[in-house]
């Protein structure tokens, strides 16, 4: 006599988780589009500006909902914090300077590299997480996750030497690529030590990470010798320019919220691969919307790095199962 219903509610549940990937794939392929027309298309050299606005949008989106939170409570739900608190600021700091080179460092080899080729340049991000989670953890890693490492390394390798020989090859794009595998690399680490303080609120957090590099990119912004480029920049008064950048600014708060809904909603593991096939489905879009004519080895070395990538998500899905079992065996003796 239930039996229906249950039907209906799985049903109902796999539409949304399925609504739910849909949207992240949506978000993170047109954000990364977006940031490589700004990027790239506004005929503006200060990717540090424009990376800037981009953090200071998500600021003031935080700040609104935490002040809507206090007025409104039963409809708006923000975890209550003061990023100008002194003893904040000294514990959350350290992890937002990470967290200003590895949004200045992605958007660099954005600005530099095609969007088809941007997966793979940056695809050194697990190979980072092996080496520093024993380098600075102590923690091994086991021989099959080493051996997906090296097939990432060998895509990466066959993709760069691929690339070098088309004409949007950018060596300088290739290292902010690695610098921002490596950045990402010392965020997520450091990320699970900074929660604590912040009471395991992933928002709270990235309100901090937000306002802190707000204020950090200023004086880089003034080191890159952004402020006179923006200052001589034609369409700096046009309403179309400011309408640009705050798409650009919803994006990159978009792409938070959207990567957090997919993991609540399904699992980390499940991120992990939608991410993936997702870095797939965008580096076919690319290629087509660019009219871009890659070779056989070129897309052999983006098969083989999310080839590796996908091996990877599971050899540590099944280790983290295998240690789930014992840990529970050994709770039962």
């Amino acid at each position: 006599m239930y039996q229906p219903i249950e039907k209906e509610s799985l049903l109902v549940k796999y539409f949304r988780i399925a609504g739910v990937v849909a949207l992240y794939w949506f978000v993170s392929i047109v954000t990364v589009f977006v940031n490589k027309a700004l990027l790239s298309g506004l005929n503006l050299d200060a990717p540090l500006f424009v990376t800037w606005y981009q953090v200071l949008t998500t600021t003031t989106i935080c700040f609104t909902m935490s002040k809507l939170s206090k007025r409104f409570p039963n409809h708006v739900s923000f975890p209550e914090g003061n990023p100008f608190d002194r003893d904040t600021v000294r514990k959350v700091l350290p992890l937002s300077i990470l967290f200003t080179a590895m949004i200045a460092t992605n958007n660099l080899c954005l600005k530099y590299v095609g969007v088809a080729f941007y997966y793979v340049g940056r695809s050194l991000t697990t190979v980072f997480n092996v080496i520093l989670t024993y380098t600075l953890l102590g923690q091994r890693t086991s021989y099959k996750a080493t051996l997906c490492c090296v097939l990432i390394i060998l895509g990466f390798w066959i993709g760069v030497d691929q690339e070098s020989l088309t004409e949007s090859f950018s060596l300088v794009g290739t290292v902010f690529g690695v610098l921002g595998s490596l950045s990402l690399s010392l965020y997520s680490i450091y990320t699970k030590r900074t929660l604590q303080f912040v009471k395991q609120e992933v928002w709270l957090l990235s309100y901090y990470n937000n306002v802190y590099s707000a204020v950090l990119f200023l004086p880089l912004m003034v080191l890159n010798g952004e402020v006179r480029e923006v200052l001589n920049f034609e369409h700096l008064f046009t309403p179309w320019f400011w309408g640009a950048m705050t798409v650009g600014g919803l994006c990159g708060f978009a792409i938070g919220f959207v990567t957090t809904l997919q993991i609540k909603v399904t699992s980390p593991l499940t991120h992990n691969i939608s991410g993936t096939a997702k870095a797939c489905a965008q580096t076919v879009i690319a290629t087509s919307w660019f009219h871009e004519s890659k070779s056989l080895l070129w897309w052999i070395s983006n098969g083989i790095v999310l080839l590796g990538s996908a091996l990877y998500t599971r050899v540590k899905q099944v280790e983290m199962d295998k240690k789930h079992r014992e840990d529970t065996n050994n709770q039962k003796v």
